[in-house]
């Protein structure tokens, strides 16, 4: 959910931002939806990983192990 506000929230600031990220693009538009969208699936993506990576690991231990542990 935080990776998806943080993609919905840099595509609207990019696209507020349109005219002072032209002067950085070559031979694309600030506002190129391919661009945009292919940046927030891409950021999306690492996310759901690097949240993913985590919780796997968390679900192949013992609870009682974890506790005990703790």
């Amino acid at each position: 959910a935080l990776v998806l506000l943080g993609g919905v929230i840099g595509t609207v600031a990019a696209l507020v931002l349109a005219r002072l990220l032209s002067s950085f693009l070559y031979g694309v538009s600030a506002v190129d939806p391919l661009s945009l969208a292919g940046a927030t699936l891409g950021l999306l993506a690492v996310g759901v990983v690097a949240a993913l990576v985590p919780a796997w690991r968390a679900s192949r231990m013992d609870p009682s192990v974890v506790f005990r542990e703790g």
